[in-house]
């Protein structure tokens, strides 16, 4: 990839079995690098908690009942998001993630109008998110699209919750 912005397209894993090794490789650096952020730094995806381990191995059992969605540029899978089935209105966004070289170029952008685009379609009316509270830079993306911080549905510490209205 070059420094302009080159061609982003959002597809869903479930209508394109190619993404699969991508998204896993997506999803696997999520969960190494939040480890980490969380000083619990492991070497491989095999050292991961049961649950992460099992959605980098698994993502299409992992996250059945959900929209996986894939940004892809290139043909390459550069970023990644989940969208949960709706529950009495609500659906949440969790594990967007962006290749860190990429990062500023409008994937998770374009990640988000994906996610909110098939929660509207779902029909809800509310989309929410929480993040860890040292990812400055997702919290001031999702501020810059209209997500607001709420009080915590969460009980681990050190999250920001956030929603915004479909």
């Amino acid at each position: 990839m070059t420094d302009r912005h080159e061609a982003v397209l959002v597809r869903r894993a479930d209508q394109d079995p190619s993404l699969e090794r991508g998204l896993a490789g997506l999803l696997a650096a999520y969960h190494l690098r939040t480890q980490a952020e969380k000083g619990e730094a492991v070497d491989d995806v095999d050292a991961l908690p049961d649950r992460y381990r099992g959605e980098v191995l698994d993502p299409r059992a992992a996250f059945e009942g959900d929209v996986v969605l894939v940004a892809v540029s290139a043909g390459v899978a550069v970023g990644c998001l989940v969208v949960t089935g709706p529950v009495d209105g609500l659906c949440e966004v969790k594990r967007l993630w962006t290749q860190p070289a990429l990062r500023g170029r409008g994937v998770a952008s374009a990640l988000i109008g994906a996610a909110l685009a098939e929660a509207g379609a779902s029909g809800v009316s509310t989309v929410r998110l929480s993040v860890w509270q040292w990812r400055t830079g997702a919290i001031a993306l999702y501020e810059r699209l209209g997500f607001t911080v709420v009080e915590s549905w969460d009980e681990r510490g050190r999250l920001v919750c956030m929603e915004r209205a479909v």
